[in-house]
């Protein structure tokens, strides 16, 4: 097991955000996102929290995962959910606990007043994704996500 350290990312953190960014999107689903719109997406994260925050866990010193949050406000519930976004590991540190890491810091955050859990979506062909966020405790919300149509996936030049 990987003893990670997490802490919040900044904009010294910007190459490395966006390269996982990349990493994620090819291993996941195939794309390869244009990296100057990619770069500018992570850096206004970065420089507006309120938009969202990069965490990152490290390893003997070496950023070797992360994930985002970016704010979901519930009107039923009266307290925000945290969304989990661009989960990245590098591949020789999965499956030794930095993930863990990562989302036990998320849950204490959750845990705090004003908070009501924690959500994220997970591609639908990604079983080893939905079995480790099984494992952590997270559960089937019983809804699955619409989107208008992403450019993105798209766009010919991307996919």
């Amino acid at each position: 097991m990987s003893v990670a350290v997490i802490r919040e990312g900044s904009l010294q953190d910007l190459e490395t955000i966006v390269a996982f960014n990349a990493a994620l999107a090819e291993e996941s689903e195939g794309l390869a996102p244009d990296r100057s719109i990619l770069r500018e997406g992570v850096r206004a994260l970065l420089e507006d929290s309120a938009k969202g925050r990069y965490y990152l866990a490290e390893v003997e010193g070496s950023v070797v995962g992360q994930l985002a949050v970016t704010f979901e406000w519930s009107d039923w519930r009266n307290g925000m959910f945290l969304w989990l976004q661009s989960v990245y590991i590098l591949s020789d540190h999965r499956r030794q606990g930095v993930f863990t890491s990562l989302y036990r810091h998320v849950e204490k955050l959750a845990s705090r007043p004003g908070y009501c859990g924690i959500r994220l979506y997970v591609h639908d062909e990604n079983e080893a994704a939905k079995a480790t966020y099984l494992r952590r405790g997270m559960v089937s919300s019983g809804y699955e996500v619409l989107e208008t149509p992403d450019a993105l996936k798209d766009d010919p030049v991307t996919s």
